[in-house]
């Protein structure tokens, strides 16, 4: 159990740590000198099972509210305290706010310095403390006189605390591993250590971790749980990792120490938020704000989602956009403070991690983050199929949601995709009917190209779960597939005998040379053989997709179709350049012409789009003909 202090400056946190596990948590020399506590402090102390109950003992003074934040994130337990002398001071509220912003529900309230006052005095901070907390997370937390000079009630404090942490539920720890950064330095003759809270999952030596929101990787050497050296640590408990591979500086406050599938750095977050009631000001679309989530700290937009302003006390959905990346996962708690960092205005938790940058508002992605904000995974998933007109992508859900590997998987599974079982089956029949249509339509037609197949089906599906959705049915044979055409099974168009002993002497011809194959004409006279009878075997393997034609009487093999549309791709350095004919020309090896033709076909083919002399790559495009062949092209 993580057992994290919160308070006023002054009303004695440290000291009645101190008190209860004999160790100072005032590390820093300045700390010493002024007499509070500036940055995080740490103490451990065995508990009943034997297991260390950790402490976070956090700074209490208004500035140094982001290091109370980078504390506050990771804890099980709150130890409210408040001086009976001073009662509930401004940064006692703030912290209470806080802590009921991050959700925590357990936790007891000190009523600190007993011994300087009458009990008189006790007696009416113990009813303003209990009528403060409420209305909060903590409004079932026990109230505590203590008083860590004379002792008086630290017992109690401790034996309530050793109970809760005998009590406490053991955290599964199947989940990936992630620990929040808060404090990294060196050690000589270890090296860099890192130092924070474990959020999700377990770790040991040997492991191989990544340092996030940078893809820095680096292996553990060993560690501390809770204190003392262990060979293990796991969710719920802090622990120090000595980490090879990296070095000091590259680490900071902030930083996750992860497992690498959950690698996933964003500077946009959809979230939950909740305005506090005691915000004077309505928060309005656009408002610069200061993020804390983690350990991490960074300054942010607040983009609404729903109405153009938020005003105290309501809850609503919005989108975060971030000056800087954080390594964020979803239901990370999160607390919003003003610009100027004065004040604490609001929190919530994240919903999305890598929500999309266009359509943010629309009804449909407001359904989704409806449904992700369901706390159980199985429910989210549910929601997130009826959301989503019954398909879910299973790496974005698993990752964000970070579910263990041995989670149940859903009832379909397709490549990668979860589906609802009645969605499903509806996609496979409208396939075979479009299918079944076009036959019966066009019955000397090979079938449909994957494009043109989703397009004659009523609900436009995403063209990632189409392609995997039609590679599931081709595994399962209720369609096939023939050069660039799909149709159903029992469906075929063939050449006749004679054209297919032709095709046998024209293939190789249009193989050698594939990037400028003989035209019509050539080939008949190089066969021989009668041109026409060329032509109409060309122009029905083109039905069949072996062939495209580019030109009049010009044919391509498909495969060499698809490599010349990948190649302009690489020319146009992932659509951010453009592609010249005289850059083409060079590149396949061939006559301007012909490089002219192929980029006038790609042109009308939607490929490529002109730019004056100059043409850009549609790169959701480039695969129209297929995948990128495995043999390299010839360079000119």
């Amino acid at each position: 159990m993580i057992v994290g202090t919160a308070g006023h400056i002054d009303h004695g946190k440290t000291t009645l740590v101190r008190a209860l596990t004999g160790v100072d948590t005032d590390r820093l020399p300045e700390e010493k000198a002024r007499g509070i506590t500036i940055d995080l402090g740490y103490a451990y102390r065995p508990g009943p099972s034997g297991e260390p109950i950790g402490f976070v003992d956090v700074p209490g003074h208004e500035r140094l509210v982001h290091n109370m934040l980078a504390g506050a994130g990771g804890v099980d337990f709150a130890l409210l305290v408040v001086a009976a002398d001073d009662g509930p001071m401004p940064q006692t509220r703030e912290h209470l706010q806080i802590l009921d912003l991050l959700g925590i529900r357990d936790g007891v309230v000190a009523i600190s310095k007993i011994d300087l006052v009458p009990p008189a005095r006790r007696r009416a901070v113990e009813a303003e403390v209990k009528a403060l907390i409420a209305e909060t997370t903590l409004k079932d937390a026990l109230v505590l006189p203590v008083s860590a000079a004379t002792g008086e009630g630290v017992d109690d404090l401790w034996a309530y605390l050793a109970e809760l942490s005998s009590d406490a539920a053991v955290r599964a720890a199947t989940r990936r591993f992630r620990l929040a950064i808060d404090r990294a330095f060196s050690i000589a003759g270890a090296g860099t250590v890192v130092t924070g809270t474990v959020m999700a999952g377990s770790v040991r030596p040997g492991d191989r971790l990544y340092v996030a929101p940078g893809r820095l990787e680096a292996r553990v050497r060993g560690l501390h749980a809770q204190g003392a050296a262990a060979e293990e640590g796991h969710v719920g408990q802090r622990c120090a990792v000595n980490l090879a591979g990296i070095a000091r500086e590259q680490v900071k406050r902030g930083d996750w120490l992860i497992e690498p599938s959950l690698h996933g750095p964003t500077d946009r977050l959809d979230v939950e938020l909740r305005l506090l009631k005691s915000e004077p000001k309505t928060l309005r679309h656009w408002t610069p704000v200061h993020l804390h989530i983690g350990a991490a700290h960074v300054t942010a937009r607040v983009a609404l989602l729903e109405a153009p302003a938020l005003e105290p006390g309501q809850s609503g959905l919005a989108q975060l956009v971030l000056d800087e990346a954080v390594a964020a996962l979803g239901q990370d708690k999160l607390i919003l403070r003003d610009i100027s960092a004065t004040r604490t205005i609001g929190g919530g938790r994240v919903l999305d991690p890598v929500p999309p940058n266009r359509g943010r508002r629309r009804p449909e992605r407001l359904a989704l983050l409806a449904a992700l904000s369901e706390p159980d995974d199985e429910t989210a998933y549910r929601a997130a199929l009826q959301a989503q007109g019954g398909v879910v992508d299973l790496a974005w859900f698993e990752r964000i949601r970070n579910l263990p590997p041995e989670a149940p998987p859903p009832e379909v599974k397709v490549a990668g995709y979860g589906f609802d079982p009645a969605a499903w089956a509806g996609l496979a029949d409208t396939v075979a009917a479009a299918l079944a249509t076009h036959h019966a339509e066009k019955p000397e037609s090979a079938g449909l190209d994957e494009h043109r197949l989703r397009l004659a089906l009523a609900r436009r599906w995403p063209k990632p779960v189409f392609h995997a959705a039609l590679v599931e049915l081709q595994r399962q044979k209720r369609i096939a597939q023939e050069g660039g055409f799909l149709r159903l099974p029992g469906h075929a168009v063939r050449l006749l005998p004679a054209e297919e002993k032709l095709w046998e002497r024209v293939q190789p011809l249009l193989a050698t040379e594939r990037f400028q194959p003989p035209r019509v004409r050539d080939l008949a006279e190089r066969l021989p053989a009668e041109e026409n009878a060329v032509r109409q075997m060309l122009r029905r393997a083109a039905k069949l997709g072996r062939v495209v034609q580019i030109a009049p009487d010009h044919f391509f093999l498909r495969a060499s179709a698809a490599e010349m549309a990948h190649l302009v791709a690489e020319l146009s350095a992932g659509g951010e350049a453009t592609v010249t004919a005289a850059g083409f020309r060079d590149r396949l090896g061939t006559g301007r012409k012909v490089a002219i033709q192929v980029l006038e076909f790609f042109d009308r083919a939607g490929i490529t789009a002109r730019v004056g002399d100059e043409r850009r790559v549609v790169p959701a495009k480039v695969g129209h003909f297929g995948p990128p062949p495995s043999e390299p092209a010839p360079q000119a």
